[in-house]
């Protein structure tokens, strides 16, 4: 493990505390888990853009135009 200082705002730094204290748990280890989390969610974003990169663009106006034409709008 590395040691790193991180600084909260104090409500974020405040509900940390909490959140640790009722689930038994200590902040490094919700920062971990949030931070895990979310680097997960980046790596599911770069597989959604490398298949959708053969896709053929759509233009503003022509996205309104299907819209209207679904009658969406």
């Amino acid at each position: 493990m590395k040691r790193a200082t991180i600084y909260f705002d104090d409500g974020l730094h405040r509900a940390l505390k909490i959140k640790a204290f009722e689930g038994d748990l200590s902040i490094s280890h919700l920062v971990n888990v949030a931070v895990r989390d979310s680097l997960e969610d980046d790596l599911e974003d770069l597989k959604a853009i490398e298949t959708r990169k053969k896709e053929k663009p759509v233009t503003y106006s022509s996205f309104l135009k299907e819209l209207k034409s679904r009658g969406k709008i």
